[in-house]
C-alpha cells in the first residue's frame, strides 16, 4: 500500500511557474505516495496546515516553498517523529543546502522516495521555530531592503545587491549575549545564531563548518571598525567558509551553546530564517534532534589512490595475464 503525506505547496515561492511545478511534484511522488495537497494562502500559512495535518496522523509532511515556508511548516512537525520532506522553491534554498538536499525538483522528489532520513537540530527564537537561523543588525537590514519585487527580478543577487545598498546605512550597536556559562559584552554591527547554514550564509560562518546535529547553535560576532573593514570581514568570511576553517580576524569572533539570551542597545531588527519576526532583545534555545528530515543516502566513499608528487617516484606496471592461476 501507498504511503501517504500532506504536500504543503507555497505557490509564490520563487521565479518558477507554479502550476507547472506543482504538477511535476505530482508527476514524480504520486505513483509510489498518496498525496493530499494543500496550497498556502494570505490567511492559511504552512504553520496552521502542517499542525492540521499531524493531527490527521499522516505518514509524512512534505513542504515546497522557499525558507520561509519550510520553517513555518517545520513548527508542527517538531518532536512528532513524523518525517519531513523538502522540495526547495525559494530565492536562497538555505536550509536544503545546508543538509545536502538537492535544489531542483526533480532530485529532491527523489530524495524524498528513497525514504533515508536524519535527525537534526531545531530552535526555538522567541518561542518561534528556527530550522536555519536568526540575524540581528546588518543581515535583517539587507533582507528587509531584499522585497519580493527583487528577488522575483533578480533571484539570489537580490540579497547580495541590497547588502551593497546597506553598507551606506552601517551602524554599530553595543550587545550583551548571555549563555549558560558567561555573558559577554561588545560592539558589533552583526550577530548570527545559526543551527544551520549553508557556506553563502557569509554571516553565520565564524566556526566555519555548521554542525546540524551537535545539540549546539554558533553564533557569530561581526564588529569591523568601518566601512572598509565590513567589506573586508564579509570577504575573509566568504573565504574561510569555502574553505572549511574557522576565521582569523580580530574584528570577528564566535562560541558555541545550547541557549543565547541577546539584548542590543539600540534595540535591532530580527529576521528568522528569512522573514523579519520584530527586535531585539530574543532568547533562542536549541532542541536537539528535533526534526527528522528527508535526506539523500550517502554513497559509501571509497579511497582514491595518490601517488604523484612523492620523490625519486617510479611505478611499474604488473602484466596480470601472465600471472599463473590456480587449476
Amino acid at each position: 500500500m501507498n504511503r501517504s503525506a500532506c504536500l504543503i505547496f507555497n505557490p509564490v515561492a520563487g521565479q518558477g511557474d507554479p502550476e507547472q511545478e506543482l504538477a511535476q511534484i505530482q508527476a514524480i511522488l504520486q505513483p509510489e505516495i498518496d498525496l493530499d495537497i494543500y496550497l498556502t494562502t494570505e490567511e492559511i500559512g504552512a504553520d496552521k496546515l502542517a499542525q492540521q495535518a499531524v493531527e490527521r496522523g499522516v505518514d509524512a509532511i512534505i513542504a515546497s516553498g522557499g525558507d520561509g515556508t519550510l520553517s513555518a511548516a517545520a513548527t508542527a512537525v517538531i518532536g512528532t517523529g513524523i518525517p519531513f520532506g523538502i522540495i526547495s522553491r525559494g530565492t536562497a534554498n538555505a536550509f536544503a543546502t545546508a543538509l545536502g538536499i538537492p535544489d531542483s525538483i526533480a532530485a529532491a522528489c527523489e530524495t524524498i522516495l528513497q525514504g533515508g532520513t536524519r535527525n537534526v537540530d531545531v530552535a526555538y527564537c522567541n518561542d518561534r521555530p528556527m530550522v536555519l537561523l536568526a540575524g540581528i543588525g546588518f543581515e535583517a537590514e539587507t533582507v528587509e531592503r531584499a522585497d519580493r519585487d527583487a528577488k522575483n527580478r533578480f533571484g539570489i543577487m537580490a540579497y547580495i545587491l541590497a547588502g551593497l545598498q546597506e553598507l551606506r546605512n552601517l551602524e554599530t550597536f553595543d550587545v550583551e549575549i548571555e549563555t549558560d556559562e558567561k555573558i559577554i559584552k561588545t560592539s558589533a554591527v552583526a550577530v548570527t545564531v545559526a543551527n544551520a547554514a549553508p557556506a553563502t550564509s557569509v554571516l553565520a560562518q565564524g566556526p566555519a563548518g555548521i554542525i546540524v546535529d551537535d545539540g549546539l547553535l554558533d553564533l557569530t560576532i561581526v564588529a569591523p571598525a568601518n566601512k572598509a573593514g565590513a567589506i573586508a570581514a564579509t570577504f575573509h568570511l566568504f573565504q574561510t567558509a569555502s574553505a572549511g576553517i574557522p576565521v582569523e580576524r580580530n574584528d570577528i569572533g564566535y562560541l558555541r551553546s545550547k541557549l543565547f539570551k541577546i539584548t542590543t542597545e539600540p534595540p535591532q531588527k530580527v529576521v528568522l530564517d528569512g522573514e523579519l519576526v520584530g527586535t531585539t532583545p530574543i532568547e533562542i534555545k536549541c532542541v536537539p534532534a528535533g526534526l527528522t528530515v528527508f535526506v539523500p543516502k550517502k554513497e559509501e566513499v571509497v579511497p582514491v589512490e595518490k601517488l604523484e608528487g612523492l620523490p625519486n617516484l617510479v611505478i611499474e606496471m604488473k602484466n596480470t595475464q601472465d600471472t599463473p592461476s590456480d587449476t
